[in-house]
């Protein structure tokens, strides 16, 4: 179905690569006004004269976002220019492979860096936003947690209590904005081949790829950032409307496949 988000306006954290950037031109493609948001001013330049192929009306907006007065006057910039807000996705992540690790040896440098982005900006995103979400009488939150959130996976403690933290964020939201028409949903992605996972995977000498994919992934294989913006793209539409508090696996099954190395032998 096209046009799913004709006339909303959309706002994607982490908008100017991986998956979000595959969110913002399939937001675009399904009808919507795209404002991307990223403190990579060149990566955001780039994906919006390419969105404006699709949209002449999406727009860009450098902005740090763990920085409350950055996050503010990004939503009075929105607000000034386009008058509502129908979207807020939260899509905006970072995993630091190498530095993030076991509680104990975590610098404290890096458990503020990994929070802030993964939780607080979400945290100010909806706290800023919102406001508009409820001048328009209705809206839609797409948040970002991970198979991390979910599952106990060691060597990541700042990046796993992060998104532990969003996928409960989201219920409580979910709870507290429903009566006023508000949906929060959550996606939940796992292995998804962008960027962040190829440095990931690159910065680990001990990782088996083929071993991975083959003991751990049902599907056996990888995930797209187009799949994952597929599901952002309905839980945004009016398809979804019924979707409240939802956190939605999309990890091709690694969350619920248990450890297969005992009965399926090496890779």
């Amino acid at each position: 179905m096209k046009n799913m988000l004709k006339n909303k306006i959309a706002l994607i954290t982490g908008g100017a690569k991986g998956i979000g950037k595959a969110a913002a031109f399939k937001f675009a493609s399904e009808g919507a006004t795209v404002i991307i948001a990223d403190v990579d001013i060149t990566a955001g330049k780039q994906t919006l004269e390419q969105l404006k192929n699709i949209n002449q009306d999406c727009g860009f907006i450098e902005c740090d976002l763990s920085r409350s007065e950055a996050v503010r006057g990004m939503f009075d910039e929105i607000s000034g220019e386009f008058g509502k807000l129908d979207v807020i996705y939260n899509n905006a992540s970072v995993y630091l492979a190498g530095k993030d690790g076991k509680i104990a040896d975590i610098d404290e440098e890096i458990w503020d860096k990994v929070v802030a982005i993964n939780l607080k900006s979400v945290f100010l995103c909806c706290k800023y936003g919102i406001p508009l979400l409820l001048k328009n009488g209705e809206g839609t939150i797409i948040n970002t947690a991970s198979s991390a959130g979910m599952i106990g996976i060691p060597n990541c403690d700042a990046y796993t209590a992060s998104k532990g933290a969003v996928v409960q964020l989201t219920k409580s939201m979910a709870a507290e904005y429903g009566p006023e028409n508000i949906r929060v949903n959550c996606i939940a992605p796992a292995a998804i081949m962008t960027d962040m996972v190829k440095q990931s995977n690159t910065g680990d000498d001990t990782f088996d790829e083929k071993r991975f994919l083959n003991l751990r992934t049902p599907l056996r294989r990888y995930g797209t950032p187009e799949e994952i913006a597929n599901i952002a793209c309905f839980l945004a539409s009016d398809q979804a409307s019924y979707l409240n508090g939802a956190i939605i696996v999309a990890d091709g099954g690694i969350t619920i496949n248990g450890d297969l190395s005992k009965i399926s032998g090496d890779a």
